[in-house]
């Protein structure tokens, strides 16, 4: 694997989660978990799509299982959708 494959970098693009959330309490229970996480700056929410994404942006290099990790607790997941970049 690579740096890019298994870290979300600091930028403008961000990291393209799906998660098994469906409603706005659940989400916003997965976008908690995630903001715990040292070095995530913020979480965007796209619920019109299902499953649900959520863009992750950090200001410093975070490991996804970091992220994964810190969602599993809820019962709920955070998978990484493919791709290096997504926009």
């Amino acid at each position: 694997m690579s740096l890019l494959s298994e870290n979300v970098i600091p930028g403008n693009h961000g990291k393209v989660f799906g998660t098994n959330a469906k409603e706005q309490a659940e989400i916003a229970i997965v976008v908690e978990a995630i903001l715990t996480v040292d070095g995530i700056k913020d979480v965007l929410v796209n619920a019109d799509v299902f499953p649900a994404e959520l863009t992750v942006h950090t200001n410093a290099i975070v490991e996804i299982e970091k992220i994964e990790n810190a969602v599993k607790p809820t019962g709920f997941h955070a998978i990484p959708k493919g791709g290096l970049f997504q926009l």
